[in-house]
């Protein structure tokens, strides 16, 4: 299992880097999201998972370091930064900011879902960490979809023909962000939570 979430997971971001996306991107905030959110919540789950246990897996070198709840606070910085409208236009139109943003991304998304993972089948009160850092994660996904599709004027300046299609295009992303979070994060939400509860059902039948 571990070996076909690698591979698939390194065969999305082939796919999203190397393909049409990036051209595409470069003038449509949906296209730009679509990869991003194909990184940091399905790329990114699925490389942590190929990574667990394994000799490159950072978190069994540093454990410590692997913390869910910082790891959540780092990723919320990340994905905010790069979505201010200056560093946005920085990756779109220049090759370096747009391999920096997504260098960044990735990192960070590695971090958060590996510290996930670590957190998982340990001390009760480090696995609930673990689930309140998917819930974090998720609600600042969703704020920053709900600003992008709800929006009622363009954030950024795009290589659209109008103003209503740049809004269209900045709303489909901002959709695409809602619908990835959701299935992404809610459902390692409640995969830790049915494991958190599972453990807990032996100890008050002792009980």
């Amino acid at each position: 299992m571990r070996r076909v979430s690698l591979t698939t997971g390194l065969v999305l971001l082939a796919a999203v880097w190397i393909g049409p996306l990036p051209q595409v991107a470069a003038g449509s905030f949906a296209a730009h999201m679509a990869i991003h959110m194909t990184v940091v919540a399905i790329a990114a789950p699925l490389l942590a998972i190929g990574l667990a246990g394994s000799r490159f897996d950072p978190a069994r070198r540093m454990p410590l370091a692997f913390a869910a709840i910082p790891a959540s606070l780092v990723e919320l910085v990340v994905v905010w930064v790069w979505h201010a409208p200056a560093l946005h236009h920085a990756a779109a139109t220049s090759t370096a900011a747009f391999a920096a943003e997504q260098a960044s991304f990735l990192a960070a998304g590695l971090f958060f879902w590996r510290s996930v993972l670590a957190a998982t089948g340990t001390q009760a009160r480090i696995e609930n960490n673990g689930l309140v850092a998917l819930l974090l994660t998720f609600a600042h996904m969703t704020l920053l979809g709900a600003l992008f599709a709800l929006t009622p004027r363009p954030l950024y300046h795009t290589g659209l023909a109008s103003q209503a299609a740049a809004l269209a295009d900045q709303q489909l992303g901002g959709v695409l962000m809602l619908a990835v979070s959701a299935c992404s994060y809610i459902a390692a939400g409640l995969w830790m939570a049915s494991r958190i509860l599972g453990r807990s059902e032996p100890s008050r039948a002792r009980a």
